[in-house]
């Protein structure tokens, strides 16, 4: 699935962002493009249950 976080704009937020989905699932495989604002994440966990998490940590996001 795959995620747009417009204020996602460096390697600290990346690293954030990785942070804030895999306390969802810690064995999901995240792929965060800061240049682009985007994330892909490789997981069987809900979408509204990274949406939640992504906002919860500062970072809110739609559906890319």
């Amino acid at each position: 699935m795959q995620f747009h976080i417009e204020n996602m704009k460096c390697g600290g937020c990346a690293r954030s962002v990785t942070k804030a989905i895999q306390s969802v699932d810690a064995h999901a495989t995240v792929e965060a493009d800061p240049e682009a604002r985007q994330v892909v994440v490789n997981s069987d966990k809900p979408r509204e249950a990274f949406l939640a998490a992504l906002k919860n940590a500062g970072f809110p996001a739609t559906a890319a």
